[in-house]
């Protein structure tokens, strides 16, 4: 198989033991793919930490999972020197932190204080961990997914728009179908009688395919037609008063740098996943929603109507002619 179907063949996989979330699982590989990070929002239990579990199961890498609380420290994450005293010589030597590896799961990523959430936003960013002056480079298959609980309010540190800004995609899960509840419950009752039946060690996808893939996904085109389409719409977020009054009146800030760029990864990774070599407006607005939803700073008039970042996307999305 090529890489394309090993990595299709790999959400199928996850898609096994998550039921009735394809959208979810489908973000998660573009993440993978496009090279970024996750944020995840949605309710307790709707299987965002099992996804990424999942993920590292079936694929060869390491996974670690931070529980984000108030009593974090930012070495809890980055490592630190510590001291090792042998045959009568003592020296310094920097001890590994969970960030090392491949997958990073950010439990609830807003309850630790900003300092804590900086350490790894820094780390995110910067794809490295200086500690005593000296940087420490992370592994080249790096994705953190970082989760947050819309309702939860108490005790929680949300995240500033700078940070926001730095996730590819802020993805949010729903409840799953009827019917997929069902399959939920049938495949936990299996999965009891049958704790180990299905080992993944067989089906491990190396980590050398998901690079090659991205080296695949940097040569899929993208037409001067649709370049311009994806600056129209990331215009359109900044100057809203030249395309509808009512969205002026929503959007407070509009997305930032990172907002072209992230719609042009991503809808190379949508394309490319699909089977083509160039990107179709339809990619573009698959995904759009995702890349924009944590970038646009809404008015208070919003807020107070009820307008979500969504609707505003919604309405972007309609007034902007496409490529």
């Amino acid at each position: 198989m090529g890489n394309r179907e090993d990595i299709q063949a790999l959400g199928k996989r996850i898609g096994q033991s998550i039921i009735g979330q394809e959208a979810m699982i489908e973000r998660l590989l573009l993440g993978l793919l496009g090279n970024g990070h996750l944020l995840v929002e949605g309710l307790p239990g709707l299987a965002k930490t099992r996804a990424i579990k999942s993920l590292a199961k079936n694929l060869e890498a390491s996974l670690s999972r931070i529980q984000f609380t108030p009593d974090l420290l930012p070495s809890d994450i980055t490592g630190s020197e510590v001291y090792f005293s042998e045959a009568g010589k003592g020296e310094f030597k920097f001890q590994e932190g969970p960030v090392f590896a491949n997958l990073i799961l950010a439990d609830e990523i807003n309850r630790a204080p900003a300092k804590v959430q900086s350490a790894l936003l820094e780390a995110m960013e910067e794809r490295q961990v200086t500690v005593g002056g000296q940087s420490h480079p992370l592994p080249a298959l790096f994705l953190v997914m970082a989760t947050q609980n819309p309702i939860e309010q108490e005790g929680t540190y949300p995240l500033p728009e700078a940070q926001l800004d730095r996730f590819l995609m802020h993805v949010r899960v729903d409840y799953p179908d009827a019917n997929s509840e069902v399959a939920i419950m049938e495949l936990v009752r299996s999965e009891e009688k049958e704790p180990h039946a299905k080992s993944a060690e067989e089906q491990k996808l190396a980590a050398d395919v998901v690079l090659a893939a991205r080296r695949e996904i940097s040569e899929v085109a993208v037409s001067k037609a649709v370049e311009d389409y994806i600056v129209a719409l990331v215009m359109a977020t900044r100057y809203p008063d030249k395309i509808d009054p009512e969205l002026a009146k929503w959007i407070q800030v509009g997305a930032s740098p990172r907002g072209v760029i992230g719609l042009d990864k991503v809808s190379r990774a949508h394309a490319w996943l699909k089977g083509r070599d160039f990107v179709t407006p339809d990619d573009v607005q698959a995904i759009v929603h995702d890349v924009f939803r944590h970038r646009l700073v809404l008015s208070y008039e919003a807020h107070a109507g009820g307008i979500t970042a969504d609707q505003a996307v919604d309405r972007i999305v309609e007034k902007v002619a496409t490529a």
